[in-house]
C-alpha cells in the first residue's frame, strides 16, 4: 500500500511541475498549437491520481478494507486518466459534449480543463458517457465491459 501511495504522490507532483512548466510558457514549439490538448491531458491525469489517494485512504483507513488484488487498478488507472482527459478534450473540440449552450465573447479554456478533470477523476462515468454519445450520434451500441460494469458496478463496491 504505502508503495502506491508513493507511486501516486510522485505521478501527482509530476504532473503539477510539468503543469507549472508548461503555464509559465516553456513548452516546446512544436507543442504550443496542442496547449489545450495538453493541458486537459494533466488535468485528467490529476483527477485520476486524486480519485486513487482518496480510493487508498477510504479501503485503507476507513473501510479498512485494503486488497492487494487491487493493486494493478491503482498503478493503471493514472495513465488511463491522462487518457480520458485527452479524449475529454477531442469531444468538446468536435461539439460532441457542449457545456454551455451559446459561445460566450469572455468564454476560457477553463470549461475544457474542469471536463478534462471529471473525466480522470471519474473514468467510468465519463466513458459511459462518450458510449452514450456515440450510441446518439453514430448508432453505436455500448461495449460489452460498459454494459457489464454498469450492471455490476464493480469499481464503486471498491470505493
Amino acid at each position: 500500500m504505502k508503495k502506491i501511495v508513493v507511486y501516486l504522490l510522485v505521478f501527482l507532483v509530476s504532473l503539477g511541475f510539468v503543469s507549472i512548466w508548461f503555464l509559465q510558457g516553456f513548452e516546446p514549439a512544436w507543442l504550443a498549437d496542442y496547449r489545450l490538448a495538453f493541458l486537459c491531458i494533466l488535468m485528467g491525469g490529476v483527477g485520476g491520481c486524486v480519485y486513487c489517494l482518496r480510493a487508498v485512504y477510504l479501503n485503507y483507513s476507513v473501510k479498512k478494507t485494503w486488497d492487494d488484488d487491487w493493486q494493478p487498478w491503482y498503478y493503471i488507472r493514472p495513465f488511463l486518466s491522462l487518457v480520458c482527459g485527452g479524449v475529454s478534450y477531442i469531444f468538446m473540440k468536435a461539439g460532441l459534449l457542449i457545456l454551455e449552450s451559446q459561445q460566450s465573447a469572455n468564454s476560457t479554456d477553463l470549461g475544457f480543463i474542469a471536463l478534462a478533470f471529471i473525466a480522470g477523476l471519474n473514468v467510468d462515468k465519463f466513458i459511459s458517457k462518450i458510449e452514450d454519445v456515440a450510441r446518439a450520434t453514430f448508432g453505436i451500441e455500448k461495449s460489452r465491459s460498459v454494459s457489464d460494469q454498469d450492471k455490476e458496478n464493480s469499481e464503486a463496491d471498491h470505493l
